[in-house]
């Protein structure tokens, strides 16, 4: 077993992560605040952009080849080296899958009118 330092950017957080377990599962067992939601590697909540570092992360079926070397699901993600990430940064997929007014060309809000 190895351990590795994820540190988050914006959260000013610094964590020592094992890499038999997932960055999600330490961050809740240290107290720290990391958004989730169905922790199984599909809805994006717990996005995180990779800054620096890398990830093995298999059975992270919500991100496309390209996402999961720029994006981690913490939920899922192992850190494999030394890790610098990002929280609240969505991969682009996410916008494909919950398209906004502008992108549907209608608005939702309108059909109750």
């Amino acid at each position: 077993m190895t351990e590795y330092t994820v540190e988050f950017v914006n959260m000013d957080v610094e964590l020592t992560v094992s890499d038999k377990e997932t960055i999600l599962s330490s961050c809740l067992d240290e107290g720290v605040a990391q958004e989730f939601s169905c922790r199984v590697g599909m809805c994006l909540a717990c996005s995180a952009r990779i800054i620096e570092g890398e990830v093995t992360q298999p059975a992270a079926r919500g991100l496309t080849e390209k996402e999961r070397e720029e994006y981690a699901l913490t939920c899922m993600a192992r850190p494999q080296s030394d890790l610098v990430l990002e929280t609240g940064v969505y991969p682009p997929s996410i916008e494909q899958d919950h398209p906004t007014p502008d992108e549907s060309g209608s608005d939702p809000a309108a059909a109750d009118d």
